[in-house]
């Protein structure tokens, strides 16, 4: 005899219905992640308007709101899934070459930052989104966050021989693969960033920790 009650291992029971209605509410929520990029890519932040991502979502106005706060919401939420992805993409390829042998500091993060770039080239119409200056209020400290976070995250490759921080080789870094995402991702010619991206890693590999010398 067929029941329509299924019992996850360790959870409450969960009917058919309610296990259909939370599909169908990932998937609005997904549509209408996806709409708003679309709409936020074509149009930016300030000038998009959330009739427009419901219509393309084929969604509702009050689906929006019971899934976003707000287009700031969305326009957030799109943010955190781009770093996550990013960051699963570098941690990726900086132990993909740990586990050739390497150590060195300055190779790790070459590979780290490569990906990255490599990211931001792979879907240059959102990364050129997050950082055109065209958010919601306040966004350009959540970036400021964001930039400091990865500068901690570095300095833990780079350490001098008392077991301390490079703090200048830090920020040199970091610095430069700001700037190189800025560029790559606002110029209009694919292959010309590319071929940017591919140079100021080359440079960045000349590089050497002064605390290891």
């Amino acid at each position: 005899m067929s029941s329509d009650i299924d019992v996850p291992s360790g959870g409450a029971p969960v009917t058919e219905a309610a296990s259909r209605t939370s599909d169908r509410g990932a998937a609005t929520r997904a549509a209408l992640l996806s709409a708003a990029r679309d709409v936020f890519c074509e149009a930016g932040f300030a000038q998009a308007a959330v009739t427009d991502i419901v219509a393309k979502a084929g969604a509702s106005v009050g689906s929006l709101y019971h899934h976003f706060n707000g287009k700031a919401d969305l326009y957030l939420t799109l943010f955190e899934e781009f770093q996550v992805g990013q960051q699963e993409r570098t941690r990726e390829a900086v132990n993909a070459v740990r586990e050739t042998g390497e150590h060195d500091p300055i190779t790790l993060f070459v590979a780290g930052a490569g990906a990255y770039l490599d990211g931001c080239l792979a879907d240059r119409a959102v990364s050129r989104l997050f950082i055109s200056g065209d958010g919601p209020p306040g966004f350009d400290r959540v970036m400021r966050q964001r930039l400091s976070k990865w500068a901690r995250r570095n300095a833990a490759l780079f350490h001098t021989a008392d077991g301390g921080v490079d703090e200048a080789l830090v920020v040199v870094l970091t610095g430069a693969m700001a700037g190189a995402v800025s560029e790559v991702s606002l110029m209009d010619d694919e292959d010309a960033a590319r071929a940017l991206a591919e140079r100021v890693m080359t440079i960045v590999a000349t590089i050497r920790n002064p605390g290891t010398r």
